[in-house]
């Protein structure tokens, strides 16, 4: 940055007023230093609005609501009844197991409409399906390629791996 002193003059006259100075109005010029000047100062700014922008791995992962990897084993027996009956291809206690999940919320890696299917985990003492699913993908419900369980109807889901 270069302040030009005539500017400052300039811009100083220009503010008086019958002799009297009107206001803290004057402003220095600013110049680059040319083009390529202006043009690193381009680059550089671009570059740091993406740096703040992108997310780290971590960050995209909570952020489309994926949590830790949860094994098996470590899910509520209801789940791991609901995971033997995807397995073996039901009978289902409730008419909706099975039907597309549509993943409208975005929150499960995005695959094509139909890819996924919700399962419900019973909830002991509740009178309705409760708020616990598990979620499967793949071109057979029988064998899926990943399943997701989620506690909270979707707001959040966990991978399973066995």
């Amino acid at each position: 940055m270069v302040i030009i002193e005539k500017d400052v003059v300039k811009n100083v006259d220009a503010a008086t007023v019958n002799g009297r100075r009107a206001g803290a109005t004057a402003k220095p010029s600013l110049r680059h230093g040319g083009k390529a000047g202006a043009l690193f100062a381009l680059v550089l700014t671009v570059a740091a609005t993406f740096a703040t922008l992108a997310p780290t791995r971590s960050e995209a992962k909570q952020s489309s609501g994926l949590g830790a990897d949860v094994s098996l084993a470590s899910l509520p027996p209801e789940a791991q009844r609901t995971d033997q009956l995807i397995h073996s291809g039901g009978p289902f206690p409730f008419s909706r197991d099975g039907v597309v999940f549509g993943n409208y919320e975005k929150r499960l890696p995005r695959e094509p409409r139909g890819w996924y299917h919700e399962y419900t985990v019973p909830t002991p003492g509740a009178h309705n399906r409760g708020a616990r699913r598990i979620i499967c993908g793949g071109s057979q419900p029988t064998e899926p390629d990943a399943c997701f369980y989620t506690e909270d109807h979707y707001n959040s889901f966990h991978r399973i791996v066995k």
